[in-house]
């Protein structure tokens, strides 16, 4: 199954890979959220793959799509371009999330990123993998050493409850660790996370596609997501993803919640 998953995506990728080299029809789905013919292209593509080849085991929830009909339990999450702004702009940091769920649990994930050449993927209780290499989380269990990452809400620029938390967090935050990277995809930074480049994530307002795939990758590298109470994190409620090497995890809980 995962072979077919893989193949699926991969020439869901040829199309985000032209799409990012062509010019691009821009909407506004809220006031900073952009979406592209091709962030239509590239989840119709992969909706219509998904339906004939696993139609029978799970429902699709996707980005793009009108979901309300539909019961997430086993699911196939989609997510056709994370880092939309980044795609637009040409920024390498883009690419196609989907996560596998089964009774709503995580059973395998694939994030690509088609520019940079680079496919990760995971299964339950498999372990992680780049490019068909395992990967795992940073060592590091000193937070002063620790690089971060995090993201801003597009609600940025109407909801200043949500602007003021992101600067409290981001000047508790930043002198206690190295230094803190935004690049402009969740799910990259959950992988960037799992291979060790980053020790820790966190951020507020993602959506379940834009998580869905990279929580497992990071779990089966070896690291640990929660919400901001240090419980076990759920895709459709919590306001905040907190993910970690699991090293430095009760540190920036702490400090999160300052």
């Amino acid at each position: 199954m995962e072979n077919k998953f893989k193949e699926i995506i991969l020439e869901a990728g040829k199309i985000l890979k032209k799409g990012y080299f062509d010019i691009k029809k821009i909407d506004f789905k809220a006031k900073k959220d952009l979406v592209t013919q091709f962030d239509v292209e590239v989840e119709n593509f992969l909706k219509d793959r998904f339906s004939k080849e696993f139609g029978n085991e799970f429902n699709i929830i996707a980005e793009e799509s009108d979901n309300s009909n539909i019961e997430f339990n086993d699911s196939i999450i989609i997510d056709p371009i994370d880092g939309t702004t980044n795609f637009v702009n040409q920024v390498p940091h883009t690419a196609i999330s989907v996560g596998v769920y089964k009774n709503k649990e995580a059973y395998m994930a694939f994030v690509y990123n088609p520019i940079l050449d680079e496919f990760y993927y995971a299964k339950k209780d498999c372990g992680a993998f780049l490019n068909n290499e395992k990967i795992s989380v940073s060592l590091e269990n000193d937070f002063q050493k620790a690089l971060m990452a995090t993201g801003f809400p597009y609600s940025n620029s109407t909801n200043t409850d949500d602007l003021d938390d992101v600067i409290k967090k981001i000047k508790n935050v930043l002198p206690l660790c190295q230094d803190i990277r935004r690049l402009g995809s969740a799910a990259i930074d959950l992988c960037m996370v799992a291979r060790g480049t980053y020790e820790g994530y966190y951020e507020m307002n993602l959506k379940a596609w834009d998580m869905s795939a990279g929580i497992l990758i990071l779990s089966e590298a070896g690291g640990k997501v929660t919400n901001l109470k240090n419980e076990k994190h759920d895709l459709f409620e919590d306001k905040y993803i907190v993910a970690t090497n699991g090293k430095i995890h009760e540190k920036l809980i702490s400090i999160l919640n300052y």
